[in-house]
């Protein structure tokens, strides 16, 4: 089937992924394998993270929910520390694929977010360089619209403001939780593991060159 939009996770996609960053801290304080990853996975509907990104918690309580769900686990991580770890760099090959595919495709980005206020400078809307959020014709941001990944819903806002066939759409996400929905709708889905692994898998479900 022909190919009409491609859509795309920002961190973790665009952005190198964020779980390094855990996995130094985690190494770096003496703290259990993937607690924090673990943390998030627990519970992954209605934990604090979940809250947090639908804006329904605010800094503090995120901070204090975490800590228990952490300590839960086995060690306690405070949310304020985790937050500065979200800072992801940009890949510039992907911001070239997104450029080129632009050019043939209609574009999407749906992201599951933190309060723009909540976190300061460092994290929050600062991943979300400006030229490169002005390459999608549509952006849904969960903090926005108290949604989150993986809620069908926000795959099918997305694929109703794009007026297009789920099944002629791509989808790339770092996480297997926020690709099942839409490979349930009919998407093709491409899980990201690296830049260069992603781009590959695009160019077979697209068929363009996009290096």
């Amino acid at each position: 089937m022909t190919i009409e939009a491609v859509i795309f996770h920002f961190g973790g996609v665009l952005t190198s992924s964020p779980f390094e960053a855990f996995a130094r801290y985690e190494t770096e304080r003496g703290l259990p394998v993937d607690i924090i990853r673990r943390t998030n996975a627990t519970n992954h509907l209605e934990n604090a993270w979940a809250k947090f990104e639908r804006a329904e918690v605010d800094i503090d309580t995120f901070d204090k929910l975490f800590a228990e769900e952490s300590r839960a686990l086995g060690a306690e991580v405070r949310g304020r520390d985790v937050l500065p770890l979200l800072q992801g760099d940009l890949r510039p090959e992907m911001v070239e694929v997104l450029k080129r595919i632009k050019a043939q495709f209609k574009t999407g980005c749906i992201t599951n977010n933190l309060p723009a206020n909540a976190i300061g400078s460092m994290t929050g809307r600062s991943l979300y360089i400006a030229e490169v959020m002005v390459l999608f014709d549509h952006v849904i941001e969960s903090a926005k619209i108290g949604l989150r990944k993986p809620d069908p819903r926000i795959y099918e806002m997305m694929v109703e403001t794009l007026k297009v066939d789920p099944k002629k759409c791509v989808y790339l996400d770092d996480l297997g939780v926020n690709l099942k929905p839409a490979r349930e709708m009919g998407m093709t889905t491409i899980k990201v593991t690296s830049g260069a692994q992603a781009i590959a898998e695009l160019e077979t479900a697209t068929g363009l060159k996009l290096r």
